[in-house]
């Protein structure tokens, strides 16, 4: 029974060896390319959440808005707000600081809102009129489509959603945030 014992190991091991590079290229993705250059005072204010991939931080997430602001030492400060869709309608805001990570680009930046986590944040389009933005990270776990307005034209969001299917972000999990309609 010892003699089969080198056998059923060197399956087992090859097996797992077998199984863990499937995993590992499955897992593979090529890199993310970013926009050539963002000019970051541009694209400070506020934007609104066309969609995102899901997240447990924006669960049960309605009417989700950006603000961001430069400070003067070039960080910027992030406050995200998100109106719960719950009987009690409560709104909740996260307040945190991102860094440039890539300063010959702008588009790769690190954001934290709980130290010491870091979160990687990288354009990956940006309307030339800084309208409406496609952020994501190299995992391809999170995916925001952005804009200017509380709505945004069927057919740029289409290709939005192209551009995040092309870069290989799962874009059929992709939630649409229900937007208020802006008050006049």
């Amino acid at each position: 029974m010892s003699a089969r014992r080198p056998i059923i190991v060197g399956a087992v091991a090859t097996t797992v060896a077998a199984v863990a590079a499937l995993y590992a290229k499955s897992r593979h993705h090529e890199p993310l390319p970013t926009v050539p250059y963002v000019d970051l005072p541009r694209y400070a204010g506020k934007w609104y959440e066309i969609a995102r991939l899901p997240a447990s931080f924006e669960k049960d997430c309605t009417s989700v808005t950006a603000q961001y602001t430069i400070r003067p030492d070039g960080d910027v400060t992030v406050v995200n707000t998100c109106h719960k869709h719950t009987p009690t309608g409560k709104v909740k805001k996260a307040a945190g600081l991102a860094t440039v990570a890539d300063p010959t680009t702008n588009a790769k930046l690190k954001v934290q809102f709980f130290w010491p986590f870091k979160g990687d944040y990288w354009i990956l389009a940006l309307d030339a009129d800084y309208r409406y933005a496609l952020v994501g990270e190299p995992s391809r776990e999170n995916l925001w489509l952005l804009s200017r307005t509380p709505q945004l034209p069927v057919v740029v969001q289409n290709e939005l959603v192209q551009r995040g299917q092309e870069l290989g972000f799962p874009v059929e999990k992709l939630i649409f945030t229900q937007q208020a309609p802006p008050a006049f």
